[in-house]
């Protein structure tokens, strides 16, 4: 079994007496995060939510206005937020070129922190049933204030699913944002997991510029999804976006603000559509192997230079990340594998040879058994390969260079 996780956005609607109550709570709580973060910081990062409540808990129980119950969420919450630092810390280490010329790696950790870490944004994370609730039949939800809890409506378009099926709620975070008020709720559901020994299909996806993806599917079928009007788009975004860097007036840098604001939504809307497409075209029970993209680039040269540095940025691992969850509700999987030479194997003899690609008509051509394909086909099909040796039992698939054959 496996256990998916999901987040709800549940819109609420308060009156004016509502909205005064949860902005003082939501500050409250910011409040008392700032402290607990100045606490950790200043006795050698203890994450020990047990030191924590020790000494703290009975001091904000008698000068705070937040329930026990928040408070300790208050504990969790900061924990959390340091542990995610933490972790991202030891994912990028501090590198520099020693005498020698050569780049040296330094592992970071917590101490490399000069301030605590700040709390920004008024917030608070609600216990299901201690601090919120649905009452009246699912139409109105109960949640905790400084006072006495309150009751309001809500919207649930597009989540009624996750009410009525067997999802567990659990922790949500109470979000204000540009004067609306949002109730984000973790929700969990066990499922079954992939069996790779169910004969599934395997669907070999390769990402790039000109098609964001190309499936190749145990059939031998090829599914292509142009790039060419999500190029045009973000050229947009980056004309608008020059035109305000240029004049550098304080508006203007609010207007950046809400512009990168818009593009990030408008990408996740892409994603989240071609991930959905794949999961709804190819089903249950199915493999999907993508190139292992960290740390790579891709080759520009065949683009105009208004279009690169806008699409090397393209979120490439939101993609993974929206395809691997959607896969898991189908029992179906992701296979990451190395993007090595998958551009310039020739499928048919085997042959590796990077002269074998032609970016400027986007054909591979194999100077020695004559075999031609799109060259983007040809990516996915390589990949599929990979998938299919890892289910034949290899740990780590990867293409060997093989420059001549016997």
């Amino acid at each position: 079994m496996v256990k998916l996780g999901r987040t709800i956005k549940l819109r609420l609607y308060l009156d004016t007496n509502q909205a005064e109550q949860f902005l003082a709570m939501s500050q409250e709580y910011q409040r008392v995060a700032n402290i607990v973060s100045q606490w950790i910081f200043d006795h050698e990062f203890q994450l020990s939510w047990l030191k924590i409540n020790h000494h703290l808990y009975k001091i904000f129980r008698q000068e705070s206005p937040l329930n026990s119950q928040m408070v300790q969420s208050v504990f969790r919450t900061v924990v959390a937020r340091y542990k995610t630092v933490q972790e991202q810390m030891k994912q990028h280490p501090y590198c520099y070129k020693n005498e020698e010329d050569k780049w040296v790696q330094v592992p970071r950790d917590l101490n490399w922190l000069v301030t605590p870490i700040q709390f920004r944004r008024p917030q608070a994370d609600l216990v299901r049933q201690s601090n919120y609730s649905f009452v009246n039949s699912m139409q109105q939800i109960s949640i905790t204030t400084l006072g006495k809890r309150t009751k309001l409506g809500f919207t649930s378009k597009g989540f009624e699913k996750y009410f009525t099926e067997d999802w567990k709620l659990g922790t949500a975070k109470l979000v204000h944002n540009r004067g609306k008020w949002f109730l984000h709720i973790g929700i969990t559901k066990e499922t079954s997991d992939f069996n790779p020994k169910d004969n599934p299909q395997i669907v070999g996806v390769d990402r790039g510029l000109r098609f964001l993806a190309t499936a190749f599917d145990s059939e031998g079928k090829t599914l292509f999804f142009d790039g060419q009007k999500i190029l045009l788009k973000r050229k947009k975004f980056l004309e608008i976006r020059r035109q305000l860097q240029s004049k550098g007036t304080k508006s203007t840098k609010k207007k950046l603000k809400q512009l990168a604001q818009r593009e990030n939504r408008w990408m996740t809307d892409v994603n989240h559509w071609l991930a959905k497409t794949l999961v709804a075209a190819y089903g249950s029970h199915t493999l999907f192997v993508l190139e292992d993209l960290t740390n790579v680039t891709f080759n520009t040269d065949d683009l105009p230079k208004s279009l690169r540095n806008s699409h090397r940025s393209w979120a490439f691992f939101q993609l993974e990340s929206f395809l691997t969850y959607k896969a898991q509700a189908i029992q179906s999987t992701v296979l990451k594998v190395s993007p090595a030479f998958t551009s310039q194997r020739c499928p048919k003899c085997g042959l590796v040879e990077k002269n074998n690609r032609h970016h400027d008509t986007h054909e591979y051509w194999c100077a020695q058994c004559q075999y031609r394909c799109n060259d983007d086909r040809l990516g996915a099909m390589n990949i599929a390969m990979l998938g299919q040796d890892w289910l034949n039992g290899v740990k780590r698939p990867k293409i060997k260079k093989l420059t001549t054959i016997g």
